[in-house]
């Protein structure tokens, strides 16, 4: 469970660019889900829909640099994990006729990085300046 989780959240992560703008609790929490879905029922179909759920949940969630805050971040992406894989045993999740979730965790993964990559870039920029406005 704890490889399948590092190798999940790896997966993800390395198809972000190297600043982004996504939290990147967020990818480790869909890295947990995964490993905690396949430690309690195993089956690919329930580690897929709480990685989906995770897309759908916390996928807006941005860095701003290490701070405090990382640690409300870890604790909300965690419950999050949590919550989501509690849908997957319950057979339900975020479908892939809501948001950036696709009807298929491959393709909701790639519309999340996708997102990161190109639009959150500007994102990047824009807090970059307003932390840098703090440090005068």
């Amino acid at each position: 469970a704890l490889m399948l989780s590092h190798l999940s959240a790896i997966y993800i992560h390395h198809q972000l660019p190297r600043l982004s703008a996504l939290c990147a609790a967020t990818t480790a929490a869909m890295g947990a889900a995964a490993g905690m879905a396949w430690l309690i029922d195993g089956r690919y179909d329930t580690i897929a829909m709480a990685i989906s759920s995770m897309i759908g949940d916390v996928s807006g969630m941005i860095c701003d640099g290490a701070s405090n805050s990382c640690a409300m971040k870890v604790s909300t992406s965690a419950s999050a994990a949590w919550k989501a894989v509690l849908m997957a045993l319950d057979d339900t999740a975020v479908t892939g006729n809501e948001g950036i979730v696709a009807h298929n965790v491959e393709q909701s993964i790639a519309n999340l990085c996708s997102l990161a990559c190109r639009s959150m870039q500007q994102t990047d920029k824009q807090i970059i300046e307003i932390m840098a406005s703090k440090a005068h």
